[in-house]
């Protein structure tokens, strides 16, 4: 599960990684939440493109939005034979850069939220797929979705499911939807490398989407974190009462 991630390296710097010819400007985000714009790089005439769609893919053969489901997030293990995502395997990758992104760990009811992030700083790009739906006024909406996929040993300890990473060696190919297939792309989305992230936790004010500043990903002291419940010790059983025969006893 992927719900919330942070984009504020500078645009050049996004630009030079990703290597596209638009030159867009954009303010630094440290909380981006679903439904709202999110930045991807694809494939369009042979060259890439940064594009923003809003986060939430919704397939062109939905008829109403308001009725569907938001799809923020599509399984990497099933996302090429599922309804909702295998003509965008096919057609429509895309790339999605983030400085790292947020997980909650569960503690009894309660969540610690975790910045995700490379353990050097910098960019990574998130494996994504995007649809274009077309309303009955005619505009067209673009939107997208993270694929996400098993958690690594640095990070199963705080959820299981973690978003997918391409490696920049392998930028060209998941973004060729026309020589590279969904099922060969899909081999590229494994968990990330051990040593790529760590998880540091920070403040709940992550927890509300009004909240975006450089202090979401500072980490805190461990008193400030949702503490983990105490398990109470399980009550002693009393011994058994042995039956009264009627005899007496000799000790």
């Amino acid at each position: 599960m992927c719900g919330r991630f942070a984009l504020s390296e500078i645009p050049a710097t996004i630009r030079r990684v990703f290597a596209y010819g638009d030159q867009p400007n954009f303010p630094p985000r440290y909380n981006i939440a679903p439904t709202q714009p999110i930045a991807t790089v694809r494939l369009e005439n042979g060259a890439r493109r940064f594009v923003l769609v809003r986060w939430g893919l919704v397939p062109g053969w939905v008829k109403d939005p308001a009725d569907f489901s938001l799809l923020i997030n599509a399984r990497s293990e099933t996302a090429a034979e599922k309804p909702a995502f295998r003509a965008a395997m096919r057609h429509r990758r895309c790339l999605i850069p983030a400085n790292g992104f947020y997980e909650w760990q569960r503690r009894d009811g309660r969540k610690q939220p975790y910045w995700v992030a490379p353990k050097d700083g910098g960019v990574v790009a998130f494996a994504g797929l995007w649809e274009s739906w077309s309303g009955p006024d005619g505009g067209d909406v673009e939107t997208g979705a993270i694929l996400t996929t098993a958690a690594n040993a640095s990070t199963a300890e705080i959820h299981n499911r973690m978003p997918a990473v391409i490696a920049p060696e392998n930028f060209e190919a998941w973004l060729n939807t026309v020589e590279v297939s969904a099922k060969e792309a899909s081999e590229m989305l494994r968990p990330a490398p051990d040593d790529l992230f760590a998880a540091i936790p920070v403040s709940t004010r992550v927890n509300a989407v009004a909240n975006d500043d450089a202090g979401l990903v500072a980490e805190i002291a461990p008193e400030e974190m949702v503490p983990i419940p105490e398990k109470k010790p399980a009550p002693k059983k009393k011994a058994a009462t042995p039956p009264d025969d009627g005899q007496m006893s000799l000790l």
